[in-house]
Parts: C-alpha cells; sequence; structure tokens
C-alpha cells in the first residue's frame, strides 16, 4: 500500500509546482489582467468587475455607482472615490466627476493653491490681505499669493490700494492742516479762520452788552429817584 501512495503523492506534489510555476511565468495580453492563474478580459473604464472569469466563462462587469469612477480599463472589484472638493480646505468643482473620471478642483475665488496635483488642486489658502501703509503691489491669482510694499514717505494706504496715494496739500486748497497724514491715512484739513473777524464780532457783542447795561443801570436809578428834581429848591 506505502509503495502506491508514494508515486499519487508525487504525482500532486508535481500538479501543484507546475501550477505555482505557471503562475509566476503568466503574462497576460494587453486588454487582460491576472487573477490567480488565469488571465481575465478587463472591464471597461467606468466599470469594475462583478465577477472573474473561470474556465467556462468571461469576465462580468457592473458599471460604477454615483460618486465612484473607473478611468480607464480594470480588473477592479471597486470603483474609486471622486475626490471631494471641499470648501473648507479652499476649493470648489473645476470640473465634475464622472464615471470614468475623477473631479478636478481649483481654488475658490480669493485663494490660490498651494497643493497642486496634475491638473487639480488638493488644497489652497486664501489671499495675503495687506496691511494699512502697504499696497497691492501685485493681485493674488489661482497660483500664486497676493505680493504687498510698503508706502514711501508722503503717501497713504489703507491696505486696498493697487498704489499709494499722496497725502492732501490742505495749503494748496486754501485750507488749514487739522491733522498730519500718516503712511495709513491721509491729512485731514478744515477752513482757515479769520482772527479779525473774530475781533471785530467779539468788540462788537461787547459794545452791546456795554450799552444794554448802561441803559439797564439809568433806569435801575431813575426808579430810585435819584434823577428827579425838587422844585422848590429851584424857585428858592
Amino acid at each position: 500500500m506505502s509503495s502506491r501512495r508514494k508515486p499519487a503523492n508525487a504525482a500532486a506534489f508535481l500538479i501543484i509546482l507546475m501550477k505555482v510555476f505557471s503562475g509566476l511565468g503568466l503574462s497576460c495580453h494587453q486588454g487582460e489582467y491576472q487573477i490567480g492563474n488565469e488571465c481575465c478580459p478587463n472591464c471597461l473604464a467606468g466599470n469594475r468587475v462583478k465577477s472573474h472569469c473561470t474556465v467556462e466563462s468571461s469576465t462580468s462587469c457592473l458599471p460604477c455607482m454615483t460618486g465612484t469612477y473607473t478611468d480607464q480599463p480594470n480588473g477592479l472589484e471597486r470603483c474609486h472615490h471622486c475626490t471631494n472638493c471641499d470648501s473648507g480646505s479652499g476649493l470648489r468643482i473645476k470640473t465634475p466627476c464622472t464615471v470614468t473620471s475623477d473631479a478636478l478642483c481649483e481654488p475658490l475665488e480669493g485663494f490660490y493653491c498651494v497643493h497642486p496635483t496634475g491638473h487639480s488642486c488638493e488644497r489652497a489658502q486664501e489671499h495675503k490681505h495687506c496691511k494699512p501703509g502697504q499696497y497691492i503691489s501685485q493681485n493674488g491669482t489661482a497660483s500664486t499669493d497676493t505680493e504687498c510694499s510698503d508706502c514711501s514717505s508722503g503717501t497713504f494706504s489703507n491696505g486696498t490700494f493697487h498704489s499709494c496715494q499722496p497725502h492732501t496739500q490742505c495749503h494748496s486748497l486754501n485750507l488749514q492742516q487739522i491733522t498730519a497724514g500718516t503712511s495709513a491715512t491721509d491729512s485731514q484739513c478744515g477752513e482757515k479762520s479769520n482772527h479779525m473777524t473774530l475781533v471785530v464780532i467779539i468788540t462788537v457783542m461787547l459794545s452791546v452788552v456795554v450799552i444794554i447795561a448802561a441803559v439797564l443801570l439809568l433806569r435801575h436809578y431813575k426808579m430810585k429817584g435819584f434823577w428827579s428834581v425838587n422844585t422848590e429848591d429851584v424857585v428858592k
């Protein structure tokens, strides 16, 4: 009995070795994928494998569900998940996802890409805001940040200007300067005060006050009798 079993065991072992080595040396044609020791036909882009091929049947495929895709012929059992263009990452959809292609993302308005991947972007950042005393020397784009520069002496910007503006010269407008300009603010001007006019007005007002006071004083004395005349003393 033992002599009969040995050839049987040896034959089984040889069959296993042949399968292993045949798998190692297997080379599938274009349009096929390898699964175990078999070469199966690929599913088309936009599809995935439902069941692999056998000796009796070919590969069975299913279309990708919404939100998933395969962008080339494949032997995948699952479709890829579409990229999410997350607004929290400063992104919006540039090209929507389909069953045969992934979504492409681009920066939101006012953002620029800091992590590009091919024709898409994985993460974006908001453009820098220039500070008061600076001007926008270069506008930000979808791929570059905003550039800021400092204002020179005698000019100002609130941070939103594309060039610094010269301070207003109050004397050229026949005005007086109330507040001097800074790199962030303009000069503040006001009407000139006329000292002579002010003196005249004050003088007139004082004169009126004096006259009114004198009239009131005379009336007061007259009511007290200091200005009445004694007729008897006059006759004498």
